[in-house]
């Protein structure tokens, strides 16, 4: 499985794809896909990993989406609740013309597309409200179904309501050559966050010495091997801090911790808050 080029064709008559899943059991093994076309993705029940370019987190209660072209990513949703529905739009930067974007009136959107080239996430009112009418834009057609979606991306580009996934001003975009070395450390951190993963491992992997691989991954990601593993292992926490049944140590365990104070300490300085702060923000999300 390597990272994949998802080739997408409107429908005879449309400028863009949108698709609508509602099958609670639909869910496959993720995998690592790229494709020329912007992406809105919505979510409206479940939880997940966002796991695209270099950026890896969990969401619980849905999400909101919007991703720039040619960033690699797997799917998004790992557990789906009950009335669930999953809405995917794509489209690409000329969908309504080679110089739309640069219209006077689209300066917003313009800015919003280009935002988009770090990955975003709404949350807030803005993922109930823009959920909604991507729900009602599958029944549209034709020329209403053109404005709706325009309508989507002003309200969009005036939330504030927003966090840029890669933060640091930093998106890994495809390479084709690191595509296939890129998969196999993906898929190898995926298979094995749970235990020690020494440099020469992955090293071997991609047959690299560590060196070599220190510095390619660095120049890919724009952060360090442990960087990243520890990023993904705290990702998988915050899931299973979600199940109120297991107890911080366990869950700094199955993470791949052997260190409760380690956790403690890296997981404040990835989310911002403790362990145990975290498990009461999800108490919220889902009594509110």
């Amino acid at each position: 499985m390597k990272a994949t080029l998802e080739k997408i064709e409107p429908v005879f008559g449309n400028s863009f794809t949108i698709r609508k899943f509602t099958d609670i059991n639909y869910l496959s093994k993720p995998y690592w896909h790229f494709h020329p076309e912007y992406e809105i993705v919505y979510i409206s029940n479940g939880r997940g990993k966002r796991h695209i370019g270099e950026h890896v987190s969990f969401y619980e209660q849905g999400d909101l989406i919007f991703l720039g072209p040619n960033m690699p990513h797997f799917g998004f949703s790992e557990e789906l609740y009950d009335e669930h529905v999953e809405i995917v739009v794509q489209m690409r930067e000329d969908f309504l013309g080679a110089d739309f974007l640069h219209r006077p009136e689209l300066s917003a959107i313009r800015q919003l597309f280009e935002r988009a080239h770090l990955g975003i996430t709404f949350h807030g009112e803005t993922k109930h409200r823009i959920g909604e009418r991507l729900v009602r834009l599958v029944e549209h057609n034709g020329f209403d179904r053109m404005m709706q979606l325009l309508y989507i991306l002003q309200d969009l580009a005036h939330s504030q309501e927003y966090t840029l996934l890669n933060a640091g001003g930093f998106a890994l975009e495809v390479n084709a050559q690191d595509h296939e070395r890129m998969r196999s450390i993906y898929e190898f951190v995926d298979d094995n966050f749970h235990r020690h993963i020494a440099l020469e491992e992955v090293a071997q992997l991609i047959s690299m010495t560590v060196p070599a691989f220190c510095r390619y991954f660095k120049r890919l990601t724009n952060k360090t091997f442990t960087q990243f593993v520890n990023e993904y292992r705290i990702a998988h926490a915050c899931r299973m801090l979600a199940d109120e049944h297991l107890s911080i140590s366990a869950v700094s365990y199955e993470s791949g911790f052997n260190n409760l104070s380690h956790f403690n300490k890296l997981f404040r300085h990835i989310t911002g808050l403790s362990p145990r702060d975290y498990r009461r923000s999800l108490r919220k999300v889902v009594s509110a």
